[in-house]
């Protein structure tokens, strides 16, 4: 009997798959998370990210247990501090933010969680997160205490790349950060795509355009997450990119 592809196995089977980011800071409307995750599945999207620079225990919790109770897309837990984990979920990105040398976002939650993560039945993905400079203060920047990659700086980005997978990293997943004004460049994800590794693009993605260039540029998962918050109908365009991959 075969076994069912891992969520690593399908990042690496195809670019251009589509991931909804939900911050659990933002749960407080029921009604509409349930909508969002209905939509979400006419839509086709392949898979839901739930994490977020503030939040609480209890709102990570009780987040994944009403998306749990009402979705069955893959659950991909996107944490940003250590107690964002939770069996519950699918897969878990235990992500080292490698563009910043703040010790608490490369080792030091890590550290906190590994116990709790150890003993899970969770499929753990190292992955190397690298913020990208999407031109606004992102939250993710302040909390961390760290400085994003500029996107001019290209050979910086790269082999800060190339450091996570020498380290075992086997995503690497560049951040343009909630609410920016611009996405990753193509360009980058490009330099990037031939180093063998899954690339989730994440932050500052608002058209269907968009997507379309970066998945031809090499993104295996784009994430989309402030958009939705502003018009939750770019699902239904979403649904269209989908069905025409």
């Amino acid at each position: 009997m075969l076994e069912s592809p891992t969520i690593f196995d399908r990042f690496s089977a195809a670019k251009g798959q589509i991931a909804v980011l939900i911050d659990p800071d933002k749960c407080n409307d029921e009604d509409r998370l349930v909508e969002l995750l209905k939509r979400a599945k006419f839509a086709g999207v392949n898979y839901l990210f739930v994490g977020g620079s503030t939040v609480s225990h209890d709102d990570f919790k009780h987040a994944i247990r009403l998306i749990k109770s009402h979705s069955e897309i893959p659950l991909v837990l996107f944490p940003g501090a250590s107690h964002q984990v939770s069996e519950k979920a699918d897969a878990l990105l235990y992500l080292s933010l490698i563009s910043g040398r703040n010790p608490d976002f490369l080792i030091g939650h890590h550290v906190q969680s590994a116990k709790e993560v150890f003993e899970m039945d969770i499929e753990v993905i190292p992955t190397g997160y690298m913020l990208i400079d999407g031109g606004t203060n992102s939250s993710v920047a302040y909390v961390s205490q760290t400085t994003p990659i500029p996107p001019e700086n290209a050979s910086i980005i790269l082999n800060t790349a190339k450091a996570g997978i020498l380290q075992g990293k086997k995503i690497i997943f560049m951040d343009a950060g909630s609410g920016a004004l611009n996405a990753v460049p193509a360009a980058i994800v490009r330099q990037l795509e031939p180093l063998g590794v899954p690339l989730i693009i994440g932050g500052g993605v608002k058209s269907i355009a968009q997507l379309n260039t970066l998945k031809t540029a090499g993104a295996n998962v784009i994430v989309i997450g402030n958009k939705l918050e502003e018009n939750i109908d770019f699902l239904l365009d979403i649904k269209l990119y989908i069905d025409a991959l």
